[in-house]
This record gives structure tokens, C-alpha cells and sequence, in this order.
């Protein structure tokens, strides 16, 4: 068994070294910002917005990222979970970028750090990064109809990427009578270094924070540890194989096949604690847990799984509502009092807000994550809100969508051509929930992977000034020509800044658009002060510039423009 193991680790790290040499794209010199580039700013600086921007960067684009909070925040989630949290899924499916190499199986928060740590500096990312700037709004300036966030001195965008992610501060909500007790109550994040050695342990919550809490006080010499949860969710097992053909229901809701995996779990994983398998809740409706030794310590009796409803704390511990099996919440049950000598609020995290972006985006009936591919708000191709919408899932937060999402993005920001259309948004949006009107997790608010792999391929093939794009998109190989940027700046600009040979080169380039530095700042300030909506903080260090790198009058430019449609 030893040698297997050791043989499927080699291959593994073989399978990692290709797609690193293959998919990963050329980081930028030391140094030095990316000349002529458009700019995207990314919000925020966990896995997904270090991905994104690592994406951007390497295919010729400049980026800016804010992040909230200060340096030790780098990691998103991650840099705010104890030290034992692992992963869930197998690392295969949490490769959040292609140049990512995990050592392990499983890899521990650390590792996990360490290699969102790394890929922040391959790509120059902390030259690029701007912490403990909280995003409260970002809007288009009127006359350049680019993108200013925050505050007018960090520049025009052309494009912005929303990675704020679904986790944020932690979340304890209060229970009556928490001063009564006699013990100590911690959040599930604040486990590092806490004694539950002979202790009673009570876990609040039953999904992956409260799996983490009970391993931890499993693993750390708990007499007894109790779940308190509402409900039962399914629970499937830690296997890569088999977490990726569950995710392969490209439906992406529950079918007239749903029941396969179901009863294969019922029998041969759940087998005899029939009470903990979830009632009038099938598989494809809810974020499943992943754990091989949860229901292991169960039948062993270190682990008591209670359902039901919280009343109060007790001197000694909770005051429980013990509801039977298929009583839904808030029924009728047992009252008991579980005793405890430390409570773990395994209650999870507050989603993290996207008010920042435009008001339109959350209009109903399209607001999150009722957008186009479930990221794009209607009527917005240039906002990419990546891992930010979704509800509920089967499969991964952390792989190639990352590269897929923001690949999009970046055609769309240079090639109008394959931008879709604000009605034919809507009309992917309608029809996604038509096709998925009788699926219980809801029709965008779920979703497997395969189903996510398969929109994107969708929209890709469905309109054929995409299909030059192919490769890039799916696999990030080739690069953007610099004459489509040059075409957009005389439609735009009424001249052109790119290179003029008419040939394609890797962004980047000397011969690409050549903006100076001055042409991502936003220019007359007191005008564009007058433009920033209500309690935006005013312009700092602002130097008066021309808006454009040439001081053509506005008259010129647009005499220019007529002049260009009418050629066109």
C-alpha cells in the first residue's frame, strides 16, 4: 500500500510539473510595469483575486489590487482559519492556478498560504497591491468611460474583478443566556491553541466549519464531543474520483438519475446511521460535506450528532430541542440539556458585499447570482465577479474557472466583437432558469462544475467572433493582438497607439498600445471630483494631466471619431 501511495504521489506531482510548464502564463520582469497595457483592478487578495490578477498580468494586462485589510490577510479565507484547517477536496481540485504545486494530498492552511504567498510574488503581484483599502464603490467616469475605484488617484480601469469572495468576518450570532455559562465559547476560527483535552466539547453548526471543529477536538483528546445542528446535510466521501463524478451532473440539479449516487451512498458509506442521512433533501440541492472519519467517530461514540433547535444557554451547557428524524425545523421534539465545558460556534462567516459595483447589478430580476455565466452582471461585459455569487455547489471554489472567468474577461475588454449583448445576457440568464425552474437549491443559486465548465464552453461556441479565442480562453495559449487595440483607440481616441504593422504580438511587447503612465490617471481633477458619487473620499496627490498621452482638444477627438465611423 505504502508503494502505491508513493507511485500516485510521483504522478501527481508529474500531472502538476505539465500543467505548470504548459498552461501557466510568462510572469512579468522584476519591475517593472507592464507598458501600454490596459488595467484591471481586482478587489480583494484571497485565492481568487491573487489567480485573477496573476492571470491578467501574464497575458499582458496591469492590474491593481485592493485588499480590505492589511498584509497578514493575503490568502483571503485562509489566512484567517487555525492552523490544523485543511482541505476538504483532494488538491487536485483546489489548483487554483496552473502554476500552483501542492506537496500533499490534503495540504493544511499553511501550505495553502504558502503557495498563494509564492504565486503573489512570481508574478510581481506585491508591486502591485494596495492593502488596507477598504472598496466601497466603483464607478465610470463619464467622459472616458473608464473605470475609477475608490478614489480617483489610483487610476482608470478598463475592467474589474470582484474576488471578495463568500467568506468574510466570522459569524456568532447570539444565543440567550450565553453569560449563564459556566464554560468557554470560541468561534471555529479561533481554535489554535485551545486545551479541549477530558473535555466535554459542543459544536454549533453542521457544515464544514463544524466537520473542522470535531476533527480538532477529536485529534486533540476530547472525552466527548456533541454536534448541535438544524439539519442533516449529505456527507460524501474524501475521494477525488469520486467528488468528480458527482460533480459531472451537468444539469446541475436533481434528476431522474439523482438517486444512483444517493442510495450507492446510503449503502456503502452512510450504511448504519440511516438517522443522519438527510430527509426530502436529495443530493444536488445543497453543499455537501466532505470527510471520511466524521461518521467513523460517530459509530465509535466519540461523536454525537443531535438534531434540532437551539432554546438557551444553561450553566452547564445548551438547552436543546431533540427533534426526530424528518420533523422540520422549528417542529415539535425533546427538550434535553447538553453539558459542555466548551462551546465551538461552528456558524460560519458573513458573506462579504458586492455594493461596491454599480447599483443596475442588483436590479431585479437579475441580481446575483442571477448574472450572465452567474459573473457577469446584465449590461456589464468589463465587471468579472469571480467566486463571489454562488450559494451552494458540487465540486471546487479553487481550479481552471478561475483562469476560465478572467480569460473572458480579457476578450471581452479587448475585442468588442465578443461581448455579448445586455439582451441576450438577460436571455441566458431566462433561459438557465427555465431549464432549472423545478430545481430545489435553485436555478442559479446551484450548480456542479460541470455544469459551470459546460456555460462557458456554451457562450464560447455560440458566437463565432469568439472562436478565434478558443485556445485562449480554455487553455490561456496565444496572445492579443496588438492591432485589435489599436482599432479600438481610433474608433475611441481617434488615433491609434498600438502597434501599426498589422501582426499580432505577446502583450506586453514593446509594439503594444503605447499609453504612458499618465494615461491611467484620471485628469482635471475638479471636474472629475464633480462626477464621484456622494461620500467618496476626495482626489489625493492628484496632479492636473491631459486625460490622453497626445493633448488633442476634445473638439479634435471628437471630429476624429466621426471620421472614423464614417471610414468604418
Amino acid at each position: 500500500m505504502g508503494l502505491l501511495n508513493y507511485i500516485i504521489s510521483l504522478v501527481y506531482q508529474v500531472i502538476q510539473f505539465f500543467v505548470s510548464k504548459f498552461f501557466s502564463p510568462t510572469p512579468p520582469a522584476p519591475r517593472r510595469r507592464i507598458s501600454n497595457a490596459r488595467r484591471v483592478a481586482v478587489i480583494g487578495a484571497g485565492i481568487t483575486g491573487v489567480s485573477s490578477a496573476a492571470h491578467c498580468v501574464g497575458h499582458g494586462f496591469e492590474v491593481t489590487i485592493f485588499e480590505a485589510k492589511g498584509r497578514d490577510h493575503l490568502g483571503g479565507i485562509w489566512s484567517q482559519v487555525n492552523p490544523t484547517s485543511s482541505l476538504q477536496i483532494h488538491s487536485l481540485m483546489y489548483r487554483f492556478h496552473p502554476s500552483v504545486r501542492f506537496k500533499n494530498d490534503y495540504p493544511h492552511r499553511d501550505a495553502i498560504i504558502r503557495e498563494v504567498t509564492d504565486l503573489w510574488k512570481r508574478y510581481r503581484l506585491d508591486e502591485r497591491t494596495e492593502f488596507e483599502v477598504p472598496v466601497q464603490s466603483a464607478w465610470k467616469d463619464e467622459k472616458t468611460g473608464r473605470w475609477i475605484v475608490q478614489d480617483p488617484s489610483y487610476g482608470y480601469f478598463d475592467g474589474v474583478i470582484a474576488a471578495v469572495g463568500t467568506c468574510g468576518d466570522p459569524k456568532a450570532p447570539h444565543i440567550p443566556g450565553q453569560e449563564n455559562f459556566s464554560g468557554q465559547i470560541y468561534h471555529s476560527s479561533q481554535l489554535a491553541g485551545k486545551d479541549v483535552r477530558g473535555k466535554n466539547v459542543i459544536v454549533v453548526g453542521g457544515g464544514s466549519s463544524a466537520v473542522e471543529a470535531v476533527e480538532f477536538a477529536v485529534q486533540n483528546g476530547a472525552a466527548q464531543t456533541t454536534i448541535l445542528a438544524r439539519s442533516n446535510k449529505w456527507v460524501i466521501p474524501r475521494n477525488p474520483l469520486i467528488d468528480a463524478l458527482l460533480s459531472l451532473n451537468i444539469f446541475g440539479e436533481e434528476t431522474e438519475f439523482a438517486w444512483v449516487p444517493e442510495i450507492l451512498l446510503k449503502q456503502f458509506f452512510y450504511r448504519d446511521l440511516e438517522d443522519l442521512i438527510p430527509t426530502g433533501r436529495g443530493l444536488y440541492t445543497d453543499t455537501p460535506m466532505v470527510n471520511n472519519d466524521i461518521l467513523e467517530e460517530v459509530r465509535k461514540g466519540k461523536v454525537k450528532w443531535l438534531r434540532g433547535d437551539i432554546k438557551e444557554f444553561a450553566e452547564s451547557g445548551l438547552v436543546f430541542n431533540h427533534r426526530a428524524k424528518g420533523v422540520p425545523k422549528g417542529g415539535p421534539g425533546e427538550e434535553i440539556t447538553v453539558k459542555g465545558d466548551i462551546c465551538i460556534m461552528a456558524t460560519g462567516f458573513h458573506r462579504p458585499s458586492l455594493g461596491f459595483l454599480p447599483g443596475d447589478a442588483f436590479k431585479e430580476p437579475y441580481k446575483p447570482p442571477n448574472w450572465f455565466l452567474q459573473t457577469f452582471p446584465v449590461g456589464h461585459t468589463d465587471i468579472c465577479a469571480n467566486n463571489c455569487t454562488y450559494i451552494n455547489g458540487i465540486g471546487t471554489v479553487g481550479n481552471i474557472h478561475i483562469g476560465l472567468y478572467t480569460r473572458l474577461l480579457l476578450i471581452f475588454l479587448v475585442d468588442p466583437k465578443t461581448r455579448p449583448s445586455t439582451p441576450w445576457m438577460r436571455i441566458w440568464v431566462d433561459w438557465t432558469r427555465m431549464c432549472k425552474r423545478a430545481a430545489p437549491g435553485g436555478a442559479l443559486e446551484f450548480f456542479t462544475y460541470s455544469e459551470l465548465i459546460w456555460w462557458i464552453i456554451f457562450n464560447i461556441f455560440s458566437n463565432p467572433w469568439r472562436w478565434r479565442w478558443v485556445f485562449f480562453v480554455l487553455w490561456g495559449w496565444g496572445s492579443i493582438p496588438a492591432n485589435n487595440a489599436g482599432r479600438e483607440n481610433l474608433i475611441i481616441n481617434g488615433s491609434t497607439k498600438s502597434g501599426s504593422n498589422g501582426q499580432g504580438s505577446k502583450p506586453g511587447s514593446s509594439d503594444n498600445e503605447k499609453h504612458s503612465e499618465t494615461d491611467n490617471k484620471p485628469t482635471y481633477s475638479a471636474a472629475l471630483a464633480s462626477n464621484m458619487p456622494k461620500g467618496q473620499p476626495r482626489m489625493k496627490n492628484l496632479k492636473e494631466e491631459p486625460p490622453f498621452a497626445d493633448t488633442q482638444s476634445q473638439e479634435g477627438r471628437e471630429e476624429k471619431q466621426e471620421a472614423a465611423k464614417k471610414d468604418a
